[in-house]
């Protein structure tokens, strides 16, 4: 009989001591109860709680990575998409998000879903489509806000994807491709309006120097010659024939003076 009540003292205070050692990790925090009062965060290591008038609840403070629920949202110009998100959370008052809410993880999802629909229902598509890592600050710093009570801090919000209906897509697929038809179309008429300028200096250099012409001219002929064609027909200048013609006639009239006879005087 003493050995076994021996037995039985050694197993209780061999459960007792298991109950009052505590060993909590660095990334976790022991809030300890004593009869319903709050007694404060412990940890990490180790410590010990009275048995069965302590109570306490681990809390994790490593940064919760949780997903935003899609939501539909009508945003202010009239345009029905839906929004889904990111937000990452930590606890930093390990108190608070036991004492002052329930579940601090279901509250800051909650209160997340809420305050998207609120603040891309005033943003613009273009605005949401364009400036969201503005949209993302604002968002942070709302819910940031809210969960500050609870000991939960919000470092960051990421909109991950924003849905459209099929016909919202075409439209704008349309509208980018007409505004890429637009900027082509300037681009082009930019282009002809600065050679036209180019060719307008150019008949203004060449008017001043005729010569500048002739050299384009065999310029050209040299261009042509080198394609090696079978047949090239090409004119000349007017200014050339016309010169080997009037030195043609001087010399003609020149023979006709000198066979006429002497005192004849040809009319």
């Amino acid at each position: 009989m003493n050995w076994a009540f021996i037995g039985i003292i050694v197993l209780v205070v061999f459960m007792l001591g298991s109950m009052a050692i505590k060993i909590v990790p660095e990334y976790e925090r022991g809030v300890v109860f004593r009869l319903g009062r709050l007694i404060g965060a412990k940890g990490p290591g180790l410590f010990l709680i009275i048995p069965f008038v302590d109570r306490m609840i681990r809390v994790d403070l490593r940064v919760v990575t949780m997903d935003v629920p899609s939501q539909e949202v009508i945003t202010k110009d009239n345009v029905t998409v839906r929004v889904n998100a990111v937000v990452f959370l930590r606890v930093v008052d390990p108190e608070s998000s036991v004492v002052k809410v329930l579940d601090h993880i279901r509250a800051t999802s909650q209160i997340s879903q809420t305050t998207l629909r609120n603040v891309l229902g005033q943003s613009e598509l273009d605005e949401l489509l364009s400036q969201r890592e503005k949209l993302n600050e604002t968002l942070q710093k709302i819910i940031d806000e809210q969960t500050d009570p609870w000991g939960v801090k919000v470092s960051a919000v990421e909109i991950k994807e924003v849905e459209l209906a099929e016909t919202m897509r075409r439209m704008m697929a349309a509208q980018a491709e007409a505004e890429r038809e637009r900027r082509a179309k300037i681009i082009h008429a930019e282009g002809e309006f600065q050679a036209a300028e180019k060719l307008a200096k150019a008949g203004a250099i060449i008017a001043k120097e005729p010569v500048t012409l002739q050299l384009r001219y065999l310029q050209t002929l040299t261009e042509v010659a080198s394609e090696r064609n079978s047949t090239l027909i090409f004119p000349l200048p007017i200014d050339l024939i016309s010169m080997f013609m009037n030195r043609g006639a001087i010399a003609q009239s020149s023979e006709d003076t000198t066979k006429q006879p002497p005192g004849k005087i040809s009319t």
